[in-house]
């Protein structure tokens, strides 16, 4: 039997992302994977800044082809634009429960933050999703970054993320485990 030691290390590398059904079904694979190195809701300096950052909005539906962007200003500013139309709003944290309350127009909603880096803003609902499980997610991306994408490109962008850091993180662990079998081998051998 021929041990192909090149061939197992090459495949731990390679992390295809599962076919799944749903950008729903996607997020909720991804989301655990990712979470380690996101941001927390606190860190505002990942979504909001002076002048505003455009969060585009990413939604499933096929047939949804409006622009939709979101800035988190200073001060609680909430605005949101649709194909150019603004609403204004207000959004606040709530302290230490990395939960963001958005309001716009009569209307309040209250989200946790599941992931958030420098490119992906993504809110979780709070509530039972069973009733409605496409308004689980709210899932924003940079505007500079995902303009023109469908939800498949973002989701597949998110994976590369944790593809990325997962694939560096092993190949540390691997090149570790060699070292230590190598200095193992030359107190045993010298």
């Amino acid at each position: 039997m021929e041990f192909k030691f090149l061939d197992v290390f090459s495949r731990s590398l390679s992390l295809e992302l599962p076919k799944y059904e749903t950008m729903y079904e996607y997020l909720d694979f991804i989301i655990p994977l990712v979470r380690p190195w996101g941001e927390d809701i606190d860190e505002m300096e990942y979504y909001s800044q002076e002048g505003g950052k455009p969060w585009m909005e990413i939604r499933e539906d096929e047939s949804f082809h409006d622009v939709i962007l979101h800035f988190f200003n200073e001060g609680g500013e909430y605005l949101r634009s649709v194909n150019g139309n603004m609403t204004k709003g207000k959004w606040r944290i709530l302290e230490q429960s990395n939960k963001i309350i958005i309001e716009a127009g009569n209307v309040s909603e209250l989200y946790e933050l599941s992931y958030l880096d420098g490119v992906f803003f993504i809110l979780r609902k709070h509530g039972d999703h069973h009733t409605n499980p496409k308004r689980k997610y709210f899932t924003l991306g940079d505007e500079r970054v995902m303009t023109d994408l469908i939800w498949r490109d973002y989701v597949e962008a998110l994976y590369n993320t944790y593809r990325n850091k997962a694939v560096l993180f092993r190949t540390l662990v691997y090149a570790a485990m060699i070292f230590v079998v190598a200095i193992i081998l030359f107190a045993i051998f010298y």
